[in-house]
């Protein structure tokens, strides 16, 4: 496995603890992207993507972040204290999506990163400088679109889909965002949350 590419998005504050996003690519075939790049007591070190960690109302049995105080759906006051915890006694909020599994992957991803984000920040003093980062979108959706051209047809249809109707009855995404524009909010106005877009 090689890195092939290190791309970086530098913060414009700089007096913030998160100094940078960035992507890696592995052998010009595989993308991870939204590693961030983090000034520590140490030095600046690199965290793997992550998704915030959620637990069920007791009550309802819908999902909230850890941090949430009351239910989402029903407005249940929650436990605050029912994150679990490290050995230092911090709550665990966050679950990493990829992450390297021994020490010298680790090293080895964090040594590219940390030297690209230094290679940056020098580019990012020339004239016309411009970031990078964002050119993914392009690439994906140019490299996607063949791939799902050769699945059989039996496959291609399930490729790219829409998500299943929402369960309320109310329609798609947009369609709710045309209602709200409107103002045509069909929910029962005691519904917890109802007329908030």
């Amino acid at each position: 496995m090689v890195i092939t590419e290190v791309r970086i998005k530098l913060m414009e504050d700089n007096n913030e603890r998160l100094q940078a996003f960035c992507s890696v690519t592995f052998d010009d075939a595989f993308v991870i992207r939204d590693l961030k790049i983090i000034e520590g007591t140490k030095g600046s070190f690199v965290a793997m993507p992550s998704r915030k960690l959620t637990d069920r109302c007791p009550q309802c049995g819908t999902k909230n972040h850890l941090r949430s105080r009351f239910c989402n759906h029903c407005g249940c006051r929650l436990n605050e204290e029912r994150a679990m915890r490290d050995n230092d006694g911090r709550a665990k909020l966050h679950a990493d999506i990829a992450h390297p599994i021994n020490s010298g992957c680790r090293e080895l991803v964090q040594g590219a990163v940390l030297k690209a984000f230094q290679d940056e920040r020098d580019r990012a003093k020339q004239p016309g400088y411009t970031c990078r980062y964002d050119d993914y979108e392009g690439d994906y959706d140019a490299s996607y679109a063949p791939i799902v051209s050769e699945l059989p047809s039996s496959q291609r249809n399930g490729a790219v889909r829409s998500h299943a109707p929402h369960a309320n009855g109310r329609g798609t995404h947009a369609n709710l965002g045309q209602e709200a524009k409107a103002g045509q909010h069909r929910g029962d106005a005691r519904e917890f949350g109802s007329g908030i877009f």
